[in-house]
Order: C-alpha cells, then sequence, then structure tokens
C-alpha cells in the first residue's frame, strides 16, 4: 500500500504502523532529535518495506564504527529484497544504502545528486549526501545538495539551516547568515541552523555576539541526541574560550559536552577537540584525559574516518596511553589497503597529521613541526568543517612556538588574529612570542 512522509513523499508499506516508524526517521534525522531508532522495529515488523528496511540499516550506519555496517546487513538485504515491488525514489534509496554500506562514496554520492534532482522533496536524502560530502570535506558538494532541494522545501526551516551550513562552508558569511535566520523565522528550535549561525560569528570573530546568540536559544536545545546536543555546547564553548572564560568551560564538559553518550565516535571527538583546546588556552584540565582514554582505547584499529583517528589518537597521546603508537601503526597499514576513493586521504594527510599530533602531545614539538606543515594544506580532505580542523591549525601554532620557530608562529598567529582579533587564547600566544 502507498502512505505518505510527513513531508509529502509516497512511501510503499506493507502495513500502516510503518509510517510512523519512517516518520520518526525522518523527523529525527532532520530535527537532530532522538527517536530514529524506531524505523528499526518498523522495519521489523514489516520486512516487506524496502524504505523502512533501508532507513534502519542507515540508522546503524551512522554508528560510526565497524559495527555498523554488520548490524545493517539484514536490514539492506530484505530492503533489496522488497525494492522491486517500490517506488524508482526507494529504489534509489535502497541502492544508496548498499553503496554507503559498501563504502562506495563514488556510487553514494551520485545517487544522492539524482536523488537531489529528481525528488528534491526527500530531505533525509538530501541530508545523508551532505554528510557523505562532509566527510570528504567537500564544501561545494553541500552548497550544491541545499540548493538543488531548497527550491521545493522553502516551507521547511530544516532545508534553510541544510543550506545554511553550506554556504558558511563555502566561506558565503552573508548567505549563511540570512538562511540560517530563514530557518529560525520559520522555527525557532532548529539546531543545525543554530550551528550554522555560531560557525559565523565565531569566524568572523563576532564573540560576544555569539555568545550572546547561543545563550539565547540554548533553552530550545531539549529532546536531541548526544551529537547536536553536545555540539552546540561545544560551540558556546569555544566562544567562551575566546572571550577569555576557558576555565570555566570545564563545568560545560563536565555536564553538556562529556558524559552524555560516551561510547559515541562524536561525542569522543567533541571532548578531545574541547580538553585540547583548554590545554592550548593554559587550563589544567586535571584527569579528564584518563576517562575519555578508557573509552577511546577500543577505537585503535577501527579507521572509519580519518578524521575519527587524528582525534582517537591525540586523546590517547595525552593521556599517555600505549595504544596511541599502536594506534599510528596501525593506521599506517591501514592506508595501504584503505578504499580507494580515500587512499590518498589516509596517506598524505592522515599519516602525516598523526605523527604530528602524537609527537606533539608527548612534547616533541620539534619533531610534530614537520609533519603537521606538511598535513596542513590538503587537511579539508579529512572532512570535518572548518571550525573543528582548527584545532589542528592551533596545534601547529603551539608546536611552531614551542620548538623555537618565531618567525613561523608569528605570522600564522597574526593571520589567526586578523579573523578574530579579540580571541583569548590567540592574544595570549602572541604575547609567548620573544619581541
Amino acid at each position: 500500500m502507498t502512505e505518505h512522509d510527513i513531508l509529502g513523499n509516497p512511501v510503499t508499506v506493507g502495513a500502516p504502523d510503518t509510517v510512523a516508524g519512517i516518520d520518526a526517521f525522518v523527523h529525527g534525522l532532520l530535527s537532530y532529535e532522538t527517536g530514529i531508532e524506531r524505523v528499526i522495529e518498523a522495519a521489523d515488523a514489516d520486512p516487506d518495506s524496502a524504505l523502512a528496511n533501508a532507513y534502519a540499516a542507515m540508522a546503524w550506519l551512522f554508528l560510526e564504527s565497524p559495527a555498523g555496517p554488520l548490524a545493517a546487513l539484514p536490514y539492506l538485504r530484505c530492503a533489496e529484497a522488497a525494492a522491486a515491488a517500490g517506488s524508482g525514489r526507494e529504489r534509489l534509496i535502497v541502492a544508496a544504502a548498499r553503496a554507503w554500506a559498501d563504502d562506495d562514496m563514488v556510487r553514494a554520492l551520485a545517487i544522492g545528486d539524482r536523488l537531489a534532482a529528481e525528488y528534491p522533496r526527500d530531505l533525509v536524502a538530501a541530508k545523508v549526501t551532505q554528510y557523505h560530502m562532509f566527510n570528504r570535506g567537500d564544501a561545494a558538494g553541500l552548497l550544491r545538495i541545499g540548493a538543488a532541494v531548497l527550491p521545493a522545501c522553502d516551507d521547511i526551516a530544516y532545508a534553510h539551516g541544510m543550506i545554511a551550513f553550506g554556504y558558511e562552508q563555502c566561506h558565503r558569511m552573508r548567505e549563511a547568515e540570512a538562511a540560517a535566520h530563514a530557518a529560525m523565522r520559520r522555527q525557532r528550535k532548529e539546531p543545525w541552523a543554530h550551528h550554522a549561525l555560531a560557525h559565523v560569528l565565531l569566524t568572523e570573530g563576532r564573540n560576544d555576539e555569539g555568545r550572546a546568540f547561543l545563550d539565547d536559544v540554548r533553552d530550545t536545545w531539549t529532546g536531541l541526541n548526544s551529537f547536536m546536543l553536545t555540539h552546540n555546547w561545544w560551540h558556546l564553548s569555544l566562544v567562551m574560550i575566546a572571550q577569555g572564560e576557558a576555565a570555566a568551560v570545564l563545568e560545560h564538559y563536565s555536564t553538556h559536552i562529556w558524559g552524555i553518550c560516551k561510547d559515541y565516535s562524536q561525542d569522543q571527538v567533541g571532548a578531545v577537540s574541547l580538553l585540547a583546546r583548554l590545554e592550548l588556552a593554559g587550563v589544567d584540565v586535571g584527569d579528564r584525559w584518563q576517562d575519555l582514554a578508557d573509552h577511546l582505547a577500543p577505537r585503535i584499529t577501527e579507521h572509519v574516518q580519518p578524521f575519527l583517528d587524528l582525534h582517537y589518537l591525540y586523546g590517547l597521546a595525552r593521556a599517555g596511553r600505549a595504544e596511541a603508537p599502536a594506534m599510528l601503526e596501525d593506521m599506517r597499514r591501514f592506508a595501504v589497503a584503505a578504499p580507494g576513493h580515500a587512499r590518498e586521504t589516509w596517506q598524505s594527510v592522515a599519516l602525516p597529521a598523526a605523527a604530528g599530533l602524537l609527537a606533539h602531545a608527548r612534547g616533541d614539538h620539534a619533531a610534530a613541526v614537520p609533519h603537521l606543515l606538511a598535513a596542513l594544506p590538503r587537511l579539508a580532505a579529512i572532512g570535518g568543517s572548518h571550525a573543528q580542523r582548527d584545532l589542528f591549525e592551533q596545534i601547529t601554532d603551539d608546536a611552531l612556538l614551542r620548538a623555537g620557530h618565531h618567525a613561523a608562529a608569528r605570522a600564522r598567529l597574526e593571520r589567526r588574529r586578523g579573523g578574530n582579533p579579540h580571541a583569548a587564547a590567540t592574544l595570549a600566544a602572541v604575547q609567548r612570542l620573544p619581541g
């Protein structure tokens, strides 16, 4: 039978109750609220629904761990068996899920572009495609997908939030800010639009404005999944560090950033990033690295994304754990046979960055410098946002300064100060320069 999801897209289901699970996935993915797992229950009850089973597979794939594709496999098989009875859109979604599970990103992205062009009201497909592009550092792709679907989704706040982030990652700040406000006019509780505007305000050094904005909207951060909740608090913390309130961020770390879902990749990445930034700002983080490292240690052979690996390794190294050098060795083995679409990134960007981060974490700043400088020109390829990758820029600045490369450090720090002239950590680093 044919029903419709909450966006008005037709869906083929074997039972009316299946639509509720599909809607839970659609809403949860776009709003970053909890509940997407309900589609797994719907798929279990309706093996003949290609879409419910494809979405259930995607829910598992978002785990960002090797366990995800294994858990997704039975749902993919059900989806593929049922696809012939589904619509053209549903067959494409099933194919996109299979490509994702197989780490065939070339195919996944091609299908995503086709879905955006032919079915622009399918914001789930657009969101998943943006996710893949983000993990490959394809800022232009983020914007292209957002622009393709927006005309058909002008009434939906989430579509404006999606294109806002694409604009920001392409350094089109005025358009990003306008799109974020367009999203919030339609729906004040739009955490991805909050996130996009937070990027703009931090990038432009509008620290006080950013603090006021995030303080104003944080009352809406309710019912969110752990990534979105912790990540927006992470953005608020970055603004506070820029304002010179780094020590106060430790409270946010303990209450809003680390501890929500300690086993989730994105929560771990945010925690590593924030502790590192606090240390660079001169804050003693105590024994917090140790608890974090306990949850990073099982990750050392995963290698799902280079962006994740670099954070895991640095966190382990700052905790003084033996798993850190072991992880670097395993990364070297993996890079030789990494998937073709990512092999060059692993070999030419991730490995030198990892070697530099390990050296910096151990206090060997002279050794860290050449590795980090080799990785930085192509760092966007590892994925992550400008704000997230800025951690590695800051670590490079610190390594240059501590290794005595004062001219190079000064040049980099002055460029940083030009972008955010009042950032407290940058000003403190400049003051450490001789002369």
